[in-house]
């Protein structure tokens, strides 16, 4: 049976009340269309379901994931997917609306971080947490490693639902998994000796990179529409001064206003550091690789 027999059955027969016009979870020509909630998992599934599948993304590029509102076009794409590639926690519309028998949560797949990794944070007493319903850090795709792991587990969901293209599911999966813990290891690698481990973020989502690769990581704050208080600014400027702090890193779907302001005070730079929660201008690797070129700069890390 075809991926989309078998998946989208369940959410058939969940949607029955829509009438004749609900969907089928297949293209035209029969292909499976999977939905992905935001870029990374895009990428992922893109890259393990290959031509097998036909993939959309719910979150429009240059579109901050967190602020999802599900209009009428998404909805349509969550009623007509065979499955749903999503991350709990990152966009709670999205939450709320997939069918826990047509999706895939790439949280079930790893070992999860506290909000705010295990290290200093930025999480004060009546902070918004994006709106976030689950008491784990969600940013699991910024270490590669567990999205080498997030790849395997995606590929056996393929193929489980869709045997007439198994192998060819796990082929690509290996492939992908592969190409991320070959990633994980030039992080690794180039990470290794730096003069400082202190990594000060405008927005705590680098929480997981941290966590892999022994780095300290300081947001600013956890939601990056938020403003921090001054109290939180004097705490993080205290800190990137003892620790000798020479980039304070922001984002480019952020404002960089606190970033600066804070580099202002301690007589620091700033950097983009990329989340990747939308499309670069290369994909997920290639961006990876800048994101580490950037953090051995402005860590003081030597490298071979």
């Amino acid at each position: 049976m075809s991926l989309a027999g078998t998946l989208a059955g369940a959410l058939l027969l969940a949607t029955t009340a829509c009438g004749a016009d609900a969907g089928t979870g297949a293209a035209p020509d029969g292909t499976p269309r999977v939905v992905a909630a935001f870029y990374p998992l895009q990428w992922l599934t893109e890259r393990v379901g290959g031509p097998d599948v036909e993939v959309t993304s719910l979150t429009t590029p240059g579109v901050e994931p967190h602020d999802l509102e599900l209009g009428a076009h998404q909805m349509a794409q969550l009623e007509d997917a065979a499955l749903t590639v999503y991350i709990k926690g990152v966009q709670p519309a999205v939450d709320e609306a997939v069918s826990p028998d047509t999706a895939f949560d790439a949280a079930t797949a790893v070992t999860t971080i506290p909000v705010g990794g295990h290290g200093e944070h930025a999480h004060e007493e009546g902070e918004e947490d994006h709106g976030h319903e689950v008491s784990y850090d969600p940013h699991l795709w910024l270490d590669p490693s567990r999205f080498a792991t997030v790849a395997t587990r995606l590929g056996e969901r393929l193929a489980a639902a869709d045997p007439a293209h198994a192998q060819a599911y796990k082929e690509r999966a290996a492939a992908t998994a592969a190409s991320l813990t070959a990633l994980d290891q030039e992080f690794g690698q180039g990470l290794t000796t730096c003069s400082t481990r202190a990594v000060v973020t405008a927005h705590g989502a680098f929480g997981y990179l941290a966590d892999r690769y022994k780095l300290k990581q300081v947001g600013i704050t956890l939601d990056p529409e938020s403003e921090p208080s001054p109290a939180r600014l004097a705490e993080v400027a205290e800190l990137a001064k003892r620790e000798k702090v020479t980039t304070i890193f922001t984002e480019k779907l952020v404002s960089p206003k606190v970033a600066e302001v804070l580099a202002g005070e301690v007589g620091a730079r700033t950097a983009v550091l990329d989340p990747l929660e939308s499309a670069p201008s290369g994909d997920y690797v290639s961006a990876m690789r800048d994101n580490l070129k950037t953090l051995q700069t402005a860590l003081g890390c030597t490298h071979g």
